[in-house]
């Protein structure tokens, strides 16, 4: 399993959002992670398709757009067409989720599940087989900044742990919220191995380093996991 770092766009400065996501491919960042809230599906309004097409002209690297939104179906071919990279939808949301990750994959892009805090592992494991990675939220979606949620643990190494007894080895999994050096190391031992993270690298001085330095931290945690 590949360990990456997604620095997280929530975070940056608002009014310097494409200085935001060239900072982050600049530091080294695996991939720009762009948040989408409704206001309905969670209590906030953030991004749309204009800050992802903007993100797009900006930099190279992938952009992981997460859809924390009541409809997700009705906006694939809107974000693939922004030029996301994968898109994940909540398990939580409404539509045909089975229907709605056969369009992502059929616009080319990688496809993924999004579980909320309190919603079981075995919620998501009828489309693990069908999906290229899952994002466990280790805080409630809609706000950044929020300390991690330890209970979340347990739900990642289940998730990994189904996917190799389906031979999915190559499953990503990826965590956000409250994600630092530490925390993303308690992820990895539970085979986590994408990290998102927003205030912890925009918040640093020298987002670079603390790139290398999570990246690192998870590695070595990540060979713990059997």
């Amino acid at each position: 399993m590949q360990v990456q770092v997604f620095p997280s766009l929530l975070a940056a400065d608002f009014g310097h959002l494409a200085e935001g996501a060239r900072r982050a491919e600049e530091a080294g960042g695996d991939a720009l992670h762009i948040d989408v809230m409704d206001g309905v599906f969670v209590p906030n309004i953030s991004m749309g398709p204009a800050v992802v097409a903007m993100a797009r002209r900006e930099v190279h690297i992938p952009l992981s757009v997460h859809l924390m939104i009541v409809r997700p179906d009705r906006y694939v071919d809107v974000f693939a067409d922004a030029g996301a990279t994968s898109l994940l939808i909540h398990i939580e949301s409404e539509g045909d989720i089975s229907a709605t990750l056969k369009r992502i994959r059929a616009r080319g892009l990688r496809c993924g599940i999004t579980v909320n805090p309190e919603t079981p592992a075995e919620r998501l494991f009828p489309v693990l087989d069908a999906i290229d990675e899952v994002l466990c939220m280790t805080v409630h979606p809609g706000y950044g900044g929020q300390a991690f949620i330890p209970e979340t643990l347990p739900k990642i190494e289940a998730v990994r742990r189904r996917a190799n007894d389906l031979g999915h080895f190559r499953l990503d999994i990826l965590v956000d919220g409250g994600i630092n050096i530490e925390t993303a190391a308690q992820c990895a031992a539970r085979g986590a191995n994408c990290f998102v993270a927003g205030t912890f690298l925009y918040q640093a001085a020298d987002m670079s380093a603390m790139i290398v330095a999570l990246r690192e931290a998870a590695k070595s945690a990540l060979k713990l996991f059997r």
